[in-house]
């Protein structure tokens, strides 16, 4: 059988056997190809994508080329005049043909996808995770396409990893984990995830100091790195180990297909509860299920964002958009609670669709990504009054925490986004910007850097030891002093009024 690998070395195999795919340029068609997930990539595409900025006078006939020497090694038994059927003509280009078990990439996709009870999902996972012989699409990895997608298929690596830890931990394996979990962590320290699940692994291992002593370690390059503390998952895990908690013992086996992340999100969400009446009274009274509509022109993202939805409980994803008209005819026929908006797509761009949603009556609030933070549009959709902004390529924790604080009124800005934007448009002058910020305590100047930061409500209140409804409170009246009407445009005047200074702290 043609297999293809991506997960490590790129390579085509015979039964096993590699086939020589030519060149590296020729390798990257077949790659880009294989990145698309079966569907057509113009030809014009793959010329762009292959010879950034200055491809040859010679390019098409080229790729033509590519494409004929590639047949040939896929499909050696092929007549001359017989119709290719694994690397197809596509008008108006090409695609590759191939069943997900022959795409490694594929299959550990779908793997990381689909749910079942933890002895299911710890073996799925396992063998999911050996696919992997090194970094995928390495080869590639001065193409823009390569990196994007390479970091895509890591963060879900990774969700893998602390998947599959999840369903360990329900199946009891907790000693065992600890020595994997803590090079999971160190390897990647700025992962809640990862922390709670080398916490709860040393607890249940009877190490109940070391599990308390991660937590401090967690908050201590939290603080260091970001000047965040814990988040609330975490914070209620530490208060819930110092009382001993009944529900962080081992819990009994799900009894569903798909319960093991519903009785997880369950402890985790309950506080010290004193018996399994209060955990099923946590599970009741969840939040209700937010519903999303995701809009970007690149089909990869949309896949990577499906899968931290789907795999995420209190979301449901009613529609997708490639867009902005598309998106703004899903949120006028779904009515959804939030919407991810892509800052940079064809036809209608994300900015000028964003004004146009949030200009209809009872507005869903609107989430802008990007992947770089560079751009003039994020500027200006900083003051047209979205809930928020992340990069793409944040941890999955990060863009739900996004849309929950999006929901309940709050905003929650990538600092990163936040500080690069800003940066490049230091000292632009903007005539509705307030010229001063007269009139305002040291209290409130001191509020408004932690919002410039990209602080949410909760984190500002759990940094300066106040109760989360006052921090809102004390907000509602800046923007109403400031003559401004969103938590955002509250950023732009710290940075415009120089109270903050980009990549730096607040003066």
């Amino acid at each position: 059988m043609l297999t293809f690998r991506a997960l490590g070395p790129f390579q085509a195999c015979h039964g096993g056997n590699p086939v020589d795919l030519g060149g590296q340029r020729q390798m990257a068609v077949l790659a880009r190809l294989l990145v698309a997930g079966g569907r057509a990539v113009p030809v014009s595409m793959l010329i762009d994508e292959l010879w950034p900025g200055e491809p040859p006078a010679q390019a098409l006939s080229t790729v033509q080329g590519y494409v004929s020497r590639l047949r040939r090694a896929l499909e050696p038994g092929r007549a001359p005049r017989e119709e290719a059927e694994v690397l197809v003509s596509a008008p108006p280009g090409y695609a590759l043909r191939a069943a997900p078990d022959q795409v490694d990439t594929w299959t550990f996709e779908r793997a990381v996808k689909a749910t079942g009870e933890p002895a299911e999902v710890w073996e799925r996972l396992g063998r999911a995770l050996a696919l992997w012989r090194g970094p995928a699409l390495a080869e590639f990895s001065d193409l823009q396409w390569a990196a994007t997608e390479a970091g895509r298929l890591e963060e879900l690596r990774l969700v893998a990893v602390e998947r599959r830890a999840d369903a360990g931990l329900r199946l009891g394996q907790s000693g065992a984990l600890v020595a994997d979990l803590e090079a999971h962590a160190s390897a990647h320290p700025l992962r809640e995830e990862a922390w709670r699940l080398l916490a709860l692994a040393l607890y249940r291992s009877g190490r109940q100091g070391d599990a308390l002593g991660a937590l401090r370690r967690a908050r201590a390059l939290l603080r260091e790195e970001l000047g965040l503390d814990l988040g609330p998952a975490l914070q209620r895990l530490e208060s819930d180990m110092l009382v001993q908690a009944a529900h962080l013992d081992l819990p009994p086996a799900p009894s569903a297909a798909g319960e093991t992340r519903e009785v997880r999100d369950a402890a985790t969400s309950a506080v010290s509860p004193a018996s399994a009446a209060s955990a099923i009274s946590a599970e009741t009274s969840r939040p209700r299920t937010l519903r999303v509509v995701v809009a970007d022109d690149q089909a990869l993202v949309r896949t990577g964002l499906r899968v931290v939805l789907d795999s995420e409980p209190g979301f449901q994803l009613v529609a997708e958009a490639e867009d902005g008209e598309q998106a703004i005819a899903a949120v006028r026929e779904t009515s959804p609670d939030v919407v991810l908006m892509d800052i940079q797509m064809p036809r209608l761009d994300g900015l000028t669709a964003a004004r146009r949603i949030l200009a209809d009556d009872a507005p869903p609030k609107v989430i802008m990504m990007t992947t770089f933070g560079t751009d003039d549009n994020l500027y200006a959709a900083l003051r047209a009054g979205v809930s928020g902004f992340v990069l793409k390529t944040s941890a999955p924790e990060q863009l739900i925490s996004a849309m929950r604080a999006a929901q309940a009124g709050d905003a929650l800005i990538d600092p990163a986004v936040t500080t690069r934007l800003i940066a490049a448009f230091a000292g632009r002058a903007d005539p509705s910007v307030p010229p001063a910020l007269a009139g305002l305590g040291d209290t409130d100047l001191d509020l408004m850097k932690l919002v410039a930061r990209g602080l949410t409500n909760r984190q500002i209140a759990a940094t300066l030891s106040v109760p989360e409804h006052s921090v809102a409170q004390s907000v509602t009246r800046l923007l109403d002093h400031l003559g401004l009407h969103d938590r955002a445009q509250l950023v732009v005047a710290a940075y415009e009024s120089g109270l903050v200074n980009p990549g730096g702290p607040g003066r």
